[in-house]
């Protein structure tokens, strides 16, 4: 199973941060099918690639540490492919949606970690 996870610091309002998700998700091919307050599940919509391949990504928001002005998110992006080359297509995905984050027009980036 491929699996790659980034953590992200945005300034933005923790109230507007589910909607601005969904936006940035869909851009990325994405169609949420759950979500509550601190979580947010979506899954790739099917028609490029083989089922295995396609990709779910979970979104956990921390409230804990959220403030009016700034939000962590830890990204889990998988799926059932086994990551044999470098380049597969959830590491494809995963720099898709990173970058749809870093370059959103819905917040400013403060930081961004992937692993």
């Amino acid at each position: 199973m491929a699996r790659y996870i980034g953590l992200f610091r945005v300034a933005v309002s923790v109230n507007n941060l589910q909607q601005m998700l969904n936006e940035v998700l869909a851009s990325c091919n994405f169609d949420v099918i759950y979500e509550t307050g601190d979580y947010l599940m979506a899954r790739e919509i099917p028609g490029r690639v083989a089922f295995n391949q396609l990709v779910v990504v979970e979104v956990l928001i921390d409230k804990t540490t959220a403030t009016d002005r700034e939000v962590r998110m830890k990204f889990v992006i998988k799926n059932e492919e086994l990551p044999l080359q470098v380049d597969n297509h959830c590491r494809q995905v995963f720099n898709q949606v990173s970058e749809a984050i870093s370059t959103s027009h819905h917040w400013k980036l403060i930081e961004a970690v992937a692993g």
